[in-house]
């Protein structure tokens, strides 16, 4: 894999500036030429892109292609070509237009077309798998290589690709090319989708199980990051599979992502323009002859009207079952995967239902040892309020005037007695007071 990437990385191109200098010839004023870059100055060259095409042998090549040329070649607009810039996020999009789908799964950036997809190059791992998956699925004609657009010596070639082929997971051989190019991309883009699900899976049951045996801050920080990072994916999944769902509720969409049979049909009409313009040129005679107003048309103004009125009667059935058809075929690729993403989503579901139940629990804990704490500041409330009365008897006694009780040497005792056999009576009746209005489980 390291090779490959090593092999896939596309030449740098030399920048404007560096063609300048190279090309200068110095004046004969004798006024040195300017080195060095304007912040300003847009380089020359700074549209193209290194682009991975596969075509329908499963041959690839490695070109590189500026916007605009790219946009002739596939018929795409500008705001298409930005979905697949990886400069900019943005959310899973699959576009069907005229000559091209436009795909945007994850890792996963590439223009499908009938005859060729163009991936973007890049040294991601998902990406070349990509490209290895649809050559394994498409038939082999012997370039089973990557080649560089400038001849250059860069080649790659995987061996045992027709023991893959043979016996290897492929696609049916009834789907037509974009959709076994799209099939792959959907494939990479919920396998990729899963996996992370999966690892997610694995690091938050252990995290939430810790937490609820022990509160701590760190595994409350920890348990913030692992919800911020489920909301994302969770967020990702639920694109892909809107995306999904509403091509599988559009026919309309649906059927203008069957570019095979579209091209069949324009080389058909274009062959049939073409045959009525031989047959009109052979029918010269007639054509040139005078015809009057009330004759009956020639045989072969009769014959060429019957025949396009017969051909278009006929290529209007067959299309209308070929678009049904392509409708069925891409629904059910489509309804295959979205059982898959929807089967991630309810796993991330799952697993977020887990952290709001565990949550709960937490917050149940908290409001327990918060009860128990209310609890504790009633009872010393209340064994202050009986200390108080204490207090209130030692500042009565405590007045400058004379009783005869004060000499009597056992009146301290008993006043010390009584004193303290009230003060527990009251708390025993605060106690059951308590108890009888449930305020606290003694």
């Amino acid at each position: 894999m390291a090779d490959l990437k090593e092999r896939l990385l596309p030449p740098k191109p030399a920048s404007a500036i560096n063609l300048r200098e190279s090309s200068y010839r110095p004046p004969g004023s004798g006024r040195q030429p300017f080195h060095g870059s304007v912040p300003g100055l847009k380089k020359r060259g700074q549209g193209i892109r290194s682009w991975i095409r596969v075509d329908t042998s499963g041959n690839s090549e490695i070109i590189e292609v500026d916007k605009f040329t790219m946009m002739r070649r596939c018929d795409l607009p500008a705001r298409d070509l930005r979905l697949l810039d990886p400069l900019f996020v943005y959310p899973s999009t699959i576009l069907g237009r005229e000559k091209a789908i436009v795909v945007n799964l994850e890792q996963i950036r590439c223009i499908i077309t009938a005859e060729e997809v163009l991936i973007l190059n890049s040294l991601d791992s998902y990406v070349l798998h990509y490209v290895m998956e649809l050559q394994k699925r498409l038939p082999s004609t012997g370039g089973e290589e990557f080649r560089s657009s400038d001849n250059s010596d860069l080649s790659w070639r995987r061996g045992n690709r027709n023991f893959d082929t043979s016996f290897g997971a492929t696609s049916p051989d009834y789907l037509p090319f974009e959709f076994r190019a799209l099939e792959v991309a959907l494939e990479s883009a919920c396998t990729f989708l899963d996996s992370q699900a999966a690892e997610l899976e694995i690091e938050a049951y252990p995290l939430l199980d810790e937490l609820t045996s022990k509160i701590s801050t760190l595994n409350l920080e920890r348990v913030r990051r692992l919800k911020s990072r489920l909301v994302a994916l969770t967020r990702r999944v639920q694109k892909v599979r809107d995306e999904i769902e509403q091509l599988m509720d559009d026919d309309g969409d649906m059927a203008e992502m069957y570019l095979t049979e579209k091209k069949r049909r324009m080389e058909s009409s274009f062959y049939g323009d073409q045959s009525l313009i031989g047959l009109r040129s052979i029918d010269g005679a007639s054509i040139s002859a005078p015809v009057s107003p009330v004759s009956s048309p020639p045989d072969s103004r009769r014959l060429e009207k019957s025949l396009s009125i017969a051909r278009s009667r006929h290529e209007s059935m067959r299309s209308s079952d070929s678009n049904t058809e392509s409708i069925e075929e891409l629904e059910m690729l489509l309804e295959a995967y979205f059982v898959v993403i929807d089967s991630t989503l309810n796993k991330l579901t799952s697993l977020k239902e887990y952290i709001d139940d565990t949550e709960d629990f937490i917050n149940i804990q908290l409001d327990n040892v918060r009860n128990q704490l209310i609890q504790f500041e009633l009872l010393l409330t209340t064994a202050t309020f009986v200390v108080a009365i204490f207090g209130v008897v030692a500042g009565i006694f405590g007045m400058n005037f004379e009783i005869p009780m004060f000499e009597d040497p056992g009146a301290f005792k008993w006043v010390l007695l009584i004193t303290g056999v009230t003060g527990i009576v009251i708390f025993c009746s605060f106690v059951w007071f308590f108890k009888h209005r449930r305020l606290m489980p003694l």
